[in-house]
């Protein structure tokens, strides 16, 4: 896993270097969970503290936001790279412009999600930086994940790295086991990630690293995840140009 580590601080080293200049910032949102603190934790090293903007963006009162502050004392992130952003008015006023009384739970957790996208944005614009996207390959192949929320970012680390390939380099980094191995949340249905999927990320992992096939039902939801999700993978369609006349017999373009 060192060999990964060491890959991924010379990507962000040369995507810096292509992508910004010596002031470019990197942008993540903090949650006090793995995929940010690791992440955090790579740019940092990368990058150098002092070149990481650390936001926190409860939705109003977040019972564990102080795990997200242990993250930036632990890698010395300065005082002035954090910003905490309550981004409870902004998902209120929304959900109140829709004059109904209630919504149904797929609005209730993904506007949140691309409010907080909204919001990275919003800091990269005022401190030229570039956002950091901490999904891992685990949530990538069952969609759990927000299309244009934490779906989105400049720059993608964890991809291609499921989630128990991210716990050993947080644990090979040294990283506060606390926050390495809390239990993932949402932080939005108060219910742990794998209570909303209906399995273990070890399942699934076992199932994308080693290819040990779960039993029926587990299997059953993976596959239906994956292919329910598909969409989110292409942030938008379009179709092909329509021939020109004369061309039609050549043309062999998708609909």
């Amino acid at each position: 896993m060192q060999t990964q580590i060491n890959h991924i601080l010379t990507w962000i080293k040369n995507y810096f270097i292509n992508e910004g200049n010596e002031n470019t910032k990197a942008v993540i949102g903090i949650s006090g969970g793995k995929d940010s603190t690791v992440a955090a934790a790579l740019l940092c090293r990368a990058l150098g503290p002092e070149r990481v903007v650390a936001v926190m963006m409860p939705q109003g009162n977040q019972k564990d936001i102080d795990d997200a502050y242990d993250v930036c004392d632990y890698l010395r992130i300065p005082e002035e790279n954090r910003y905490e952003i309550d981004i409870s008015s902004t998902v209120n006023a929304l959900y109140k412009a829709t004059y109904l009384d209630e919504l149904p739970p797929v609005v209730t957790t993904n506007t949140p999600a691309r409010i907080r996208m909204t919001t990275l944005y919003l800091v990269a614009g005022l401190v030229g930086g570039r956002v950091c996207n901490t999904g891992n390959r685990s949530e990538l192949y069952v969609g759990y994940t927000t299309k244009y929320g934490d779906l989105a970012g400049d720059f993608a680390l964890f991809s291609n790295y499921t989630v128990r390939e991210v716990l050993a380099m947080g644990d090979l980094l040294g990283l506060p086991e606390h926050l390495v191995h809390k239990a993932p949340a949402d932080g939005l249905t108060g219910n742990t990630d794998e209570d909303n999927l209906g399995f273990t990320y070890e399942q699934l992992d076992a199932f994308l690293l080693d290819h040990i096939t779960p039993n029926y039902e587990t299997f059953r939801k993976i596959k239906e995840r994956h292919k329910n999700s598909s969409h989110k993978m292409f942030a938008i369609r379009i179709p092909a140009p329509y021939p020109k006349r004369g061309e039609e017999d050549v043309w062999s373009g998708e609909f």
